[in-house]
């Protein structure tokens, strides 16, 4: 089949990206030619692939995705795909994979009625609807579950549409034998005493993943636990407001930025705590992730992937609406039980061993290959 792979941007360290590279990756495995659409590529590409950048005028970014999307419709109508996925929302796909909450439930709900006025909300709202409105002919690729009943509230899209897919974590963060080797190197490498908590936070987009929430809760901290107390923070994104909110906090001495890494699955060997309390998070791969590890979660239950480690039993998930005092006296009950932590570590790496959290890309290929038109 000839395919044509459409999204915004490409950046190795993105939730979206990753699941965009493992489901072409797979594709082009099976011998299907892969064609990309984008703006722009971060990384090396991939031998074999034909890479289309489009170019757009704009400052803004809502008024450049718009003007991609326009471009893109002219360059897919003087070819002929045998199937068109989009990892964005926008016209024209034969599958969208919903990587994204729905907009304009996020924006009813956190967002004054004028901002809907804003040229910015009127584009991603059209962009969306151009995806979701009853009588489209896009499928979905639904990743939450719990986004499904959403969509149909705004837009009443047909049941039939939306194709539910599994997890789909790298089998590279099930924990090797040498687990303690690399745990111990890194730690020494960063002079973590082994006796120290290691707190991670894993994400781009510091803001939406919470780790303002996050310096909060290590300010809160007792002194005697702040001092045992170190926090890496992995991901790619502008660091400067998070290191002037430590500073103020005078917690400065116990966080490290490390940006965007292409091993974080030795880091989550090394902690021994994920902290990920998001303010958005359409599923929260990094939880799954953990969990294969053996590294306790803590978090909340706006994530999508929240209910795997309830069910696994690997860690705490807090409700919402949010409470800072809350999560601040969680974390502080966490750090204080070793034999907690433990607990939760074994049962993660127990369920890791039987549920189907692996196979979203084999299941997202199945689907493309199934398309006829």
């Amino acid at each position: 089949m000839k395919l044509a792979f459409c999204l915004f941007h490409y950046f190795p360290y993105g939730g979206l990206q990753r699941d965009f590279l493992r489901i072409a990756r797979l594709c082009y495995a099976r011998g299907h030619t892969i064609h990309v659409y984008t703006m722009a590529w971060v990384g090396e590409t991939e031998p074999g692939w034909h890479i289309h950048f489009i170019k757009v005028p704009g400052l803004q970014n809502h008024a450049r995705c718009h003007a991609f999307t326009k471009q893109l419709q002219n360059r897919l109508n003087q070819e002929k795909y045998d199937c068109i996925v989009g990892f964005n929302k926008m016209p024209g796909l034969d599958w969208y994979y919903a990587a994204d909450v729905c907009y304009v439930a996020r924006i009813a709900s956190d967002r004054p009625r004028w901002y809907r006025l804003l040229p910015r909300y009127r584009t991603w709202a059209a962009l969306e609807n151009a995806v979701f409105a009853h009588d489209i002919q896009t499928k979905i690729m639904l990743i939450a579950p719990s986004q499904k009943k959403i969509f149909q509230q705004h837009y009443q899209t047909e049941t039939a549409r939306f194709h539910e897919l599994p997890p789909g974590i790298a089998k590279n963060v099930i924990v090797p034998l040498d687990r303690l080797t690399i745990r111990n190197t890194l730690r020494q490498t960063y002079r973590i005493p082994t006796h120290h908590c290691l707190l991670l936070m894993v994400g781009s987009g510091f803001k939406t993943k919470g780790l303002d929430r996050i310096l909060f809760s290590l300010a809160a901290l007792p002194t005697h636990l702040q001092s045992q107390c170190h926090l890496l923070v992995i991901g790619d994104d502008n660091k400067n407001a998070y290191v002037k909110l430590a500073k103020q906090l005078k917690i400065e001495r116990l966080v490290q930025f490390l940006g965007g890494r292409s091993d974080v699955p030795q880091w989550l060997l090394a902690g021994d705590v994920l902290l990920h309390p998001a303010y958005h998070e359409n599923t929260g791969t990094v939880l799954l992730e953990a969990l294969a590890a053996g590294l306790p979660v803590l978090s909340v239950d706006i994530c999508g992937y929240a209910n795997y480690i309830v069910e696994a039993q690997a860690g705490f998930i807090l409700p919402e609406p949010f409470k800072q005092a809350e999560w601040n006296q969680v974390l502080k009950n966490v750090l204080l039980s070793d034999k907690q932590r433990d607990e939760w570590r074994q049962n993660g790496l127990k369920f890791a061993q039987s549920a189907d959290i692996y196979s979203l890309a084999e299941q997202a290929v199945t689907l493309i290959e199934s398309t006829t038109h």
